[in-house]
């Protein structure tokens, strides 16, 4: 996924360097303006939201005002250009903005979600070296999946590039379109995630890669919660207030997974006016893990396989996270700290 580049007077007048955060309360009332999607990898925010959960958290001082984004590449736009204070994201996006922002103009301050990305194919590919000369779609070029998939196919021996040439044929395409051209017999699979893979396995295909074996652990993020670090330097306590909310979110996810799904498919079907079917939205469920651990050490693994292949130019993370309030509130809550990398 791609960002475009800020000037260098558009990052200074957003923000200068992240601070520490347990300090000061917020002055007056405050406004969060805070981004997610509609879709099943953002269970915990469409939750958190609907429940009131985040508000709760937040308090009668701050006015959660929220907006829906369709891709990485949009949200993380909003926040750049100040649209946005926070946003619920994947993994690559997340890395551009810090990149192409010089390390200023966003931190990672809390896990969301892991896992649910698989390679799905058609009937009789069954191995890696069946794919030579095949077609797979990815949803982007360059964006978290695309990388996954290519970085999988070279350590396979096989060569892709950005025209769809090489050993195996990339063809980076949106999630519905995948779909409708997996079903039409026009690519024989796709590296995906959630809720695309499943429906692709009903589709008729057959998962030839789950993602979670290529990690250590199985772990791996997928979905983050980024803060602008001018709003995490000027209210701390906000952010960390929604960080609460987070925890509390993942909680209920995990607790009471029925009545979050049905709280999902709510969401979803009043934000894009389409329905997710009930056995789809639980098929992709059970194959996400909701935590507040972001999962720092994949995230450097996706960005050195990015810059191998050409798509960032650095993959000097350092600095991209600031876990200093998401420590205070589990020490708070009596739960294990996370090492920051």
């Amino acid at each position: 996924m791609s960002v475009r580049v800020l000037t260098l007077a558009a990052v200074v007048g957003l923000l200068l360097a992240a601070c520490s955060a347990g300090a000061q309360q917020s002055a007056g009332p405050v406004a969060l303006r805070l981004g997610y999607y509609p879709n099943v990898t953002h269970a915990t925010p469409l939750v958190g939201v609907a429940s009131g959960i985040y508000s709760d958290k937040l308090g009668a001082g701050v006015t959660l005002d929220t907006k829906t984004f369709n891709a990485g590449p949009e949200a993380a736009e909003a926040l750049l250009s100040g649209s946005v204070d926070a946003t619920f994201i994947g993994p690559n996006p997340a890395v551009n903005a810090f990149i192409k922002s010089s390390g200023q103009a966003i931190r990672i301050v809390a896990g969301s979600t892991s896992g649910g990305a698989f390679l799905v194919v058609k009937d009789g590919i069954n191995a890696a070296a069946d794919l030579r000369g095949k077609k797979i779609a990815s949803p982007q070029l360059g964006n978290t999946q695309d990388v996954a998939l290519r970085s999988w196919l070279t350590s396979q021996g096989f060569t892709t590039d950005a025209q769809g040439g090489g050993d195996v044929s990339v063809a980076p395409q949106g999630n519905p379109e995948t779909l409708e051209t997996f079903r039409q017999g026009q690519i024989d699979g796709a590296w995906v995630p959630e809720p695309w893979a499943t429906q692709m396995i009903k589709a008729g295909g057959h998962v030839l890669v789950a993602e979670r074996d290529l990690w250590p652990d199985g772990q791996y993020v997928t979905t983050h919660l980024i803060v602008s670090t001018s709003f995490l330097q000027a209210h701390p306590d906000v952010v960390k207030h929604l960080i609460e909310g987070q925890l509390a979110a993942t909680d209920y996810v995990n607790d009471h997974p029925t009545e979050a799904q049905a709280t999902v498919a709510s969401e979803i079907t009043r934000i894009t006016g389409s329905s997710m079917s009930a056995d789809v939205l639980a098929g992709s469920w059970r194959n996400l893990t909701f935590t507040v651990d972001p999962i720092a050490s994949s995230l450097q693994t996706s960005a050195d396989a990015a810059k191998q292949l050409g798509f960032l130019q650095t993959s000097d993370l350092k600095g991209i996270y600031d876990l200093t309030l998401l420590n205070e509130v589990l020490t708070t809550a009596g739960r294990p700290t996370i090492a920051a990398p």
